[in-house]
């Protein structure tokens, strides 16, 4: 009787494995037209008090930052910064704790990010994130390509 609950625990998990392996993942593009459309009109800038709460890259091009738990920030930078999808962390180029943008730059940090020669990428708009609206627009995205997938 325990055998076969092992195996049979054995199969679910293979089964759990499976079907998360099988989950589409959405592109870069994909994420970050969905952040737009959850973006309100660009802002001169935002407080940041203290550090940042995480961040997450959407390409090479954008990123958000949280700077509470329900308070993010969609980056766009004035072009491509090719150290940002290996970056492990970032610093903001920040005076005092006002970010701004077309002044503040993104400083890709990390052991995957070239040391020397490295660039700012500097931010050209800001905008405040809906981070509810996001998340269910996020979860009702992931049910449905699950459904597509069934």
């Amino acid at each position: 009787m325990k055998r076969k609950r092992t195996c049979l625990a054995a199969l679910l998990a293979t089964a759990l494995l499976s079907a998360c392996a099988g989950t589409p993942r959405m592109s870069d593009a994909e994420r970050l037209q969905l952040h737009r459309s959850h973006a309100g009109e660009p802002v001169p800038g935002f407080h940041l008090p203290g550090q940042l709460n995480g961040w997450t890259a959407l390409g090479d091009e954008a990123l958000v930052v949280w700077t509470r738990p329900r308070e993010a920030w969609l980056l766009e930078l004035a072009g491509p910064c090719n150290d940002l999808r290996h970056a492990t962390a970032l610093s903001l180029t920040s005076t005092g704790s006002r970010v701004q943008a077309r002044f503040d730059s993104v400083l890709p940090l990390g052991p995957m990010v070239g040391q020397v020669g490295r660039v700012p990428c500097r931010i050209e708009t800001i905008r405040p994130l809906d981070t509810a609206a996001l998340r269910q627009a996020g979860d009702a995205l992931r049910e449905a390509r699950i459904e597509a997938r069934d």
